[in-house]
């Protein structure tokens, strides 16, 4: 079952609630998406570290086959 992008950011929203978000749904199909994702937290943080929190936010939706979210592109960093 594909996942909306809202219920994408709603995830991400619980583990960074003052992130700036943006979700892009690449194909149009529900499974391919791009994040981009803002946050305070993320400084000092290397990009593998970043990445790893935004994953754990995600509660298990991209957990291989069984997964409601196919691909992720993944852009992360703390705020200019």
């Amino acid at each position: 079952m594909p996942i909306e992008a809202q219920d994408i950011e709603s995830l991400l929203r619980q583990s960074f609630p003052d992130a700036k978000i943006t979700i892009t749904d690449l194909a149009g199909d529900g499974n391919h998406y791009a994040a981009e994702v803002i946050d305070e937290s993320f400084r000092g943080q290397n990009r593998v570290q970043q990445q790893r929190a935004v994953y754990a936010a995600l509660k298990g939706k991209m957990d291989g086959s069984n997964g409601e979210l196919h691909a992720l592109a993944l852009t992360t960093k703390a705020p200019d």
